[in-house]
């Protein structure tokens, strides 16, 4: 991503904290899952990054919207979205998120209560509405039987409820949503993962008399955060999916792409505000570190309750997830503990790296900055400004993403 620092170098002495998405990197990796998973359509999950430049950029590409809110539902209807390419999948929907989220998205049921309360309100309307079912399959990513989920419908209890034909009389349940999680770099899980779903479709079709219109399996898609991860291998989902497509030949595949677009087009720029030295350790003190960009925070607290911390997504990947890299070419080098402004011992990025020696005015860049990243961050704490979110289109120009 950085292959010219003079850029970033112009923009620290605008912004003291900024994000800075990639256009080129985000369609590259857009791209490549549209090559590898052909036959599937693809759905951004809005959560992982909703600025709009970025969304824009991704609907013009074709696009569909992974929405986990009613907000997130109104934003990408805003931005030109059809109902029928926005699926608003989230457990806890209100009557209100309901009822506004009808006309724009397709409603993908998280409880059997949820579509209970979509039937009402479909009867009270004279309407017949169709919606997808969040299914919790009796299936573990990586093989195994499933378990307790707070997120959709156990297999069994979905099944028993679609066989009873007058339960839902003015719903059509069109199709079934599964994710079962994130962060996966294996290809042959997915690949597992993809022919079980294909046998759970084939089941619920067999109850409902019918074709479903859609499929989707959530995403699963993973990158590379630890030196030690080696990238997916997506070209090896294609003939997966093939198969997959083959045996559901009129259901539409829909797969998210979690933070696999996203995540890689994106770095973190902060500005070095003062450094010291307390008993032996320089303390470089960066502008705006655990409120501008959680995640590197949060790693380090982990680091220090767990020896060995499992996985938490998207809070927590690993301890090792983030580059902190210098911007000011120095060929001398130091040791520092990199931390921010904030008053709490757990504002640190990094401690006892070794890094070419910053000094006030200097700015370092954190990678994986494009998912999870500004949407996680407590940027109300200290009542601080918040970062700068700034787009770089595949021309060359640096827009405000938020806009």
């Amino acid at each position: 991503m950085i292959r010219d620092t003079a850029p970033f170098l112009a923009l620290v002495r605008e912004y003291p904290s900024f994000y800075l998405y990639d256009e080129s990197v985000l369609l590259s990796q857009a791209r490549r899952l549209q090559r590898d998973l052909e036959g599937a359509e693809l759905l951004y999950s809005i959560k992982c990054n909703p600025a709009p430049a970025v969304l824009r950029s991704l609907f013009a590409q074709g696009l569909g919207a992974d929405a986990a809110s009613l907000g997130e539902v109104k934003l990408a209807a805003a931005l030109g979205l059809p109902p029928e390419l926005i699926y608003y999948s989230a457990p806890g929907k209100s009557e209100a998120d309901l009822a506004a989220a009808l006309p724009l998205s397709m409603i993908v049921a998280d409880s059997l209560g949820e579509a209970d309360r979509i039937q009402a309100m479909a009867a009270g309307q004279g309407l017949t509405v169709s919606i997808g079912l969040r299914i919790n399959p009796d299936y573990a990513l990586g093989g195994g039987e499933g378990g307790p989920s707070k997120f959709g419908v156990d297999q069994d209890q979905a099944l028993e409820a679609l066989a009873q034909s007058s339960r839902w009389p003015n719903l059509k349940v069109v199709g079934l949503h599964i994710h079962l999680r994130s962060q996966e770099l294996r290809s042959a899980v997915l690949s597992d993962y993809y022919q079980a779903m294909a046998e759970l479709a084939l089941r619920f079709q067999e109850v409902l008399g019918r074709e479903l219109d859609f499929l989707n399996v959530g995403s699963g898609l993973g990158i590379p955060y630890a030196p030690e991860d080696r990238a997916l291998n997506t070209t090896a989902l294609w003939e997966p999916v093939r198969a997959l497509k083959a045996r559901l030949p009129h259901t539409r595949l829909l797969v998210e792409t979690g933070r696999y677009v996203a995540g890689p087009s994106g770095v973190y720029v902060t500005r070095v505000m003062d450094k010291k030295v307390s008993h032996g350790t320089t303390f470089v003190i960066l502008h705006s570190t655990l409120n501008g960009f959680l995640r590197p925070s949060l790693a380090r607290l982990v680091e220090g309750y767990s020896a060995a911390p499992a996985p938490c997504e998207p809070l927590f990947t690993c301890t090792d997830s983030f580059r902190v890299l210098s911007l000011n070419g120095s060929a001398q080098t130091e040791r520092v503990t990199l931390v921010g402004s904030l008053c709490t011992a757990a504002d640190v990025v990094a401690r006892d790296v070794l890094l070419p020696r910053l000094e006030v005015g200097d700015a370092v860049a954190i990678t994986h900055a494009g998912s999870y990243a500004a949407v996680l961050s407590p940027v109300q704490f200290s009542s601080q400004l918040p970062p700068a979110q700034l787009f770089l289109t595949g021309d060359g120009k640096v827009l405000d993403a938020t806009l």
